[in-house]
């Protein structure tokens, strides 16, 4: 069984060692931030999902030291090591065709939209009984527009 208050004061341990306060924990192992407060409180009892979360994104905690105290923290090299091992992916291995990482690389240019002008309107009946039309505004389905004064 887990003794809550020896738990508290290794997750404490834990926020000290990686400089995080405990909202800044919970976001990183991505758990509510209250109930880190609850756990630190004594309020709740950490559950298997949370624990699993610590260890997940720290894999230099041993689950023996954060259960129960036994063990040490942080886990000697070979431990992370091991670890790391077999929780890593496999490398996906692509068939990369070309030069290396450095070669030079050829974009081809993007094509910019036409341009096409509206033929010139004369002042052929552009006036209307509210006034003189000031200016004519195109707007183009690209985002761009175009603005008349006749």
């Amino acid at each position: 069984m887990v003794n809550i208050d020896d738990f508290v004061k290794r997750l404490e341990i834990l926020l000290d060692y990686y400089v995080l306060n405990a909202s800044a924990f919970a976001d990183k192992i991505g758990v509510q931030r209250s109930s880190m407060s609850h756990l630190l409180s004594g309020r709740n009892k950490p559950s298997l999902d949370f624990v699993m979360k610590i260890l997940e994104v720290f894999p230099d905690v041993d689950l023996y030291w954060i259960l129960n105290g036994t063990g040490s923290f942080p886990k000697s090299n070979e431990q992370v090591s091991d670890s790391i091992k077999t929780t890593a992916p496999a490398p996906v291995q692509e068939n990369l065709s070309g030069g290396d990482l450095f070669s030079e690389v050829y974009y081809k240019e993007a094509q910019k939209p036409e341009t096409k002008y509206a033929p010139e309107i004369k002042n052929q009946n552009l006036s209307s009984e509210e006034g003189e039309i000031e200016k004519i505004v195109i707007f183009y389905k690209n985002g761009t527009f175009k603005a008349y004064n006749p």
